[in-house]
């Protein structure tokens, strides 16, 4: 499980960032394809990817792929391996390397590469997998591709089904960056990131500009809203299926954006989906979700569109998860949710009041944290004339943490969109924190109103950058 520095917490620091990822949903069957036919060289290659895994664990995921006369694939699978694996031409696993390692982090960016050079002696030297800048040499599974065969009939590079993201067996959810596919050439992941020299976090480098592509190779960098599928090497574009400008996003390698908590999920049967910033709860179980960030001090801004009304909606914050006697919004002593219902914010299975009930809206949350503050609004509008609702110090908490939250109190079906800076769905005005990260309906810097404490402005979206600013 995922806390606070699951990426890249030194971007801030300067080095290269990269501006945009790509949001895939399973749900949608969302996917790139890319239809070529060129023949080029199926013995040598590297394939690299940055990744940030949504819901979806424990069901097979293809990252990218390709099935033509062979076919070779980059999938998790459904216990949560990384899995390479293809044949030739009807060959049946002419390579396949599952990983003993299990990747079921949900707020962290991996960056995988896959590198194969088909003319070596060594059958391990053939086929290399690596996951932030370590080879993988425990496998569950562990067959190399036959000297001096193409690997998957030429693998994804020459061949006309080449999906980023899935097919129907198996759709990726949640986000890629800085997809490379280098034809001909086997390349280290030492050519596309580096550890950090001060936190030993793994990064990524500009150097794909100075890389040898071959004849089919290809750079997808998400950079063009209006053509994802844009190929930044020059090559054939990809067409893109259920995949749309919104689905552009901020949250990257070098810049990650909280979102909730597929692990940390205690809506039996709920839906998560769109790269886990939106939530369907199940009617039949009250309880509440939180995020993948928790956080200890400094001010901080989140919203969410509650697009689906059920009876009892509740969102805020919690310092601990839920157990069987504590599994709802509000419940505990460090627990504070603002109730769709009434208007009260609920703490410590009490009821306060504080604010205008609402049903479809947007509900905006001002955590101060240096402060002891908690404000929350209701479409711009701070709540209880701009006063903020005394919480106890997150370092007297349980944890030391306060996670953000989204519930249900009466086991109704309501619907959440969560933006904690990466929205999910068009937004009439698009509104940045004071550091310029994050894309909000409302302001984060002054609450939307004036009657809000000018003492407390300038609040963040929860994003590592800020982190990293913060301390």
């Amino acid at each position: 499980m995922s806390i606070i520095i699951p990426a890249n917490t030194l971007a801030a620091a300067g080095g290269f960032q990269v501006a945009n990822s790509v949001r895939f949903n399973d749900g949608d069957n969302s996917k790139m394809l890319k239809a070529s036919s060129s023949v080029g060289n199926g013995y040598k290659g590297t394939l690299s990817v940055w990744v940030k895994r949504s819901d979806g664990l424990g069901v097979d995921q293809q990252i990218i792929g390709q099935q033509d006369a062979g076919h070779a694939r980059i999938i998790f699978n459904n216990d949560n391996r990384l899995r390479c694996y293809g044949n030739n031409a009807g060959e049946n696993n002419a390579f396949d390397l599952a990983s003993t390692a299990r990747f079921t982090d949900v707020g962290a960016w991996y960056h995988i590469v896959f590198a194969w050079d088909n003319t070596q002696g060594t059958a391990a030297n053939r086929n290399k997998v690596y996951v932030n800048g370590v080879q993988l040499t425990d496998f569950a599974t562990e067959t190399y591709n036959p000297q001096n065969a193409q690997i998957g009939g030429g693998f994804f590079l020459d061949n006309k089904n080449l999906h980023v993201s899935g097919k129907s067996d198996g759709f990726f959810d949640g986000y890629m960056a800085e997809v490379v596919g280098i034809e001909g050439t086997t390349y280290a992941p030492t050519d596309f990131g580096e550890f950090d020299d001060d936190s030993a976090i793994w990064i990524p480098l500009e150097s794909v500009a100075d890389l040898t592509f071959g004849t089919n190779g290809f750079y997808l960098d998400f950079k063009a809203s209006g053509n994802l599928g844009n190929d930044a090497n020059g090559g054939t574009d990809f067409t893109e299926t259920n995949v749309a400008a919104i689905d552009q996003s901020t949250d990257t390698c070098t810049n990650n954006f909280c979102t909730l908590n597929a692990i940390v999920n205690y809506f039996a049967g709920a839906t998560l989906s769109e790269g886990n910033c939106k939530i369907l709860c199940n009617g039949n179980n009250t309880s509440f979700i939180t995020s993948t960030f928790g956080l200890t001090k400094g001010k901080w801004y989140w919203e969410a569109k509650l697009t689906t009304v059920g009876g009892e909606e509740a969102i805020g914050i919690t310092d601990i998860v839920s157990t069987a006697t504590d599994n709802y919004a509000g419940q505990t002593a460090n627990s504070y949710s603002f109730k769709g219902n009434n208007g009260n914010i609920r703490n410590a299975d009490e009821n306060e009041s504080y604010g205008s009930a609402y049903g479809t809206s947007v509900i905006g949350v001002y955590m101060d944290l240096d402060n002891n503050k908690l404000y929350f609004a209701i479409n711009g509008t701070i709540q209880a004339s701009g006063a903020g609702f005394d919480i106890t110090a997150a370092a007297s908490t349980t944890n030391g943490f306060y996670f953000p939250m989204v519930g249900d109190v009466d086991s109704d079906s309501p619907v959440w969109e969560v933006n904690f800076g990466n929205p999910v769905s068009a937004l009439s005005s698009a509104v940045s924190d004071a550091n310029g990260f994050g894309s909000f309906e409302y302001s984060p810097s002054d609450g939307g109103s004036a009657s809000f404490d000018s003492a407390v402005k300038s609040f963040l979206a929860i994003c590592t950058k800020n982190l990293a600013e913060s301390g």
